[in-house]
């Protein structure tokens, strides 16, 4: 038994916030196994003493709980209800928790279909990135039923410094997530348009960079990107192109759902995929700025 004679716990998912939240999670005492397809991964996690697996289904008899980091809904449907899938392995009151940015609808129902088997779900999108996952202070936008809640605690207290509790159904957490991913999404888009801009107009970028970040122009997608683009670190990827392409999709269908405008979110969309359609969809998602450069006969500066 893991902390506090909590069972197993299971990380589906070990690529840069995966692995910083199972590192958390036997950091706090709990008998942790990573699952990933990747074998690379799992002997990063196994160096340190972590269980590993390549098969999901494999967690669902030895593990209380299951945190899934995957990249996108897709993923989570084939891996709960795939052949050979987790959904049918898991322990009745057993519970998982859905870290990816997935559909609020996705969400919802995805809920209703594990609770048909005496499975809880909570809907619990991460924010803060790989150094914040590492740390155990993740921001968690969760909802679910009180059940859910109390099953996952412990699991949440070792990978979160905050837990929103969103409401009591799944679906309002992914809501809260989108939100703020349309605005990741376009505080990236346009930091990249500024700096490239100030670029072609003849400012240092080291300068301006300094400038803004104490200025009311900032923001903190500023602050955290640009010095990638300073540096021309763009193939060590903390989060790619293709994450932004899939998020500010999800809110452009939302919101077509909704029947509201999202023009931002949707010039936000056409860049990242610009970077994507150019080779850059694996890239850092800082990328945009590549896209400006290509547009403008600009030279940003690093080696990249």
């Amino acid at each position: 038994m893991g902390e506090q004679g909590y069972g197993a716990v299971g990380v589906i998912g070990l690529g840069s916030m995966g692995l910083g939240m199972a590192q958390s999670l036997k950091r706090a005492g709990f008998e942790t196994i990573g699952c990933d397809v990747s074998a690379a991964a799992l002997e990063r996690f196994a160096a340190e003493g972590g269980g590993t697996t390549q098969a999901a289904a494999e967690l669902g008899p030895q593990c209380e709980a299951i945190v899934s980091v995957v990249i996108n809904a897709a993923q989570v449907e084939a891996i709960l209800f795939g052949a050979d899938g987790l959904a049918a392995a898991m322990r009745p009151g057993a519970i998982f928790l859905a870290c990816s940015t997935v559909p609020p609808t996705f969400a919802k129902q995805t809920a209703d279909r594990l609770a048909e088997r005496g499975v809880l779900y909570l809907d619990a999108p991460i924010s803060g990135g790989q150094v914040k996952a590492a740390e155990g202070a993740l921001t968690i936008m969760a909802s679910g039923s009180e059940a859910a809640f109390a099953k996952a605690g412990p699991v949440l207290d070792a990978m979160a410094e905050t837990v929103y509790r969103l409401g009591d159904e799944a679906g309002q957490g992914s809501s809260v997530k989108m939100i703020n991913q349309l605005l990741a999404g376009v505080h990236i888009a346009a930091a990249s348009e500024a700096m490239a801009f100030g670029i072609k107009v003849g400012i240092d970028p080291e300068t301006l960079y300094e400038v803004i970040c104490k200025s009311a122009g900032s923001s903190w997608m500023f602050q955290n990107r640009v010095p990638r683009i300073l540096t021309g670190d763009y193939h060590r990827p903390q989060s790619t192109v293709n994450i932004f392409t899939k998020d500010l999709g999800i809110v452009l269908d939302t919101a077509r759902q909704h029947s509201f405008p999202s023009p931002l979110a949707a010039t936000a969309h056409q860049l990242f995929t610009m970077a994507a359609s150019a080779g850059m969809g694996g890239d850092d998602d800082s990328s945009v700025a590549r896209v400006y450069e290509r547009l403008s006969e600009i030279e940003l500066p690093g080696d990249h």
